[in-house]
């Protein structure tokens, strides 16, 4: 079995952003070589999380809009704002996750025609958001 590893450095502009990594994952799993096995997307921070969705204008800014809905940035209710101002951030994080996983098949990841994977920014701009990609095969 072998093991393969990148990071990938985004910026990003916005307090709330969808970042598109497609391109840079396919890229990645084509020339890792491994053609059967299981790829791992994650970014290795409290205020950020990695989703699956349609790349179409409307349905990602439903999306930002949703997620403001449902972490409530500002909120006084948030403890943690005290601190930092960005509760809603770590709550998103816990709740949309930090990673997805991928079959890798005739190599190849295995994912829907209209499904692209994004770094779901909550807590921008940032200069750097890392996104690791792991790939366990043969």
């Amino acid at each position: 079995m072998k093991t393969v590893s990148r990071v990938v450095r985004v910026s990003t502009t916005d307090r709330f952003q969808l970042v598109n990594i497609t391109r840079e994952v396919e890229s990645f799993v084509k020339e890792s070589g491994v053609c059967n096995g299981l790829l791992v997307v994650s970014v290795p921070h409290a205020t950020a999380s990695i989703i699956v969705n349609e790349n179409e204008p409307g349905l990602l800014q439903d999306i930002i809009e949703k997620v403001k809905w449902i972490t409530e940035p500002g909120s006084s209710k948030w403890l943690h704002n005290s601190i930092d101002d960005n509760a809603h951030a770590h709550i998103g994080s816990a709740l949309f996750g930090h990673e997805r996983v991928f079959p890798i098949n005739d190599c190849r990841i295995l994912k829907g025609i209209w499904q692209d994977i994004f770094l779901l920014e909550m807590d921008g701009p940032r200069s750097e958001r890392k996104i690791v990609l792991t790939i366990l095969g043969e």
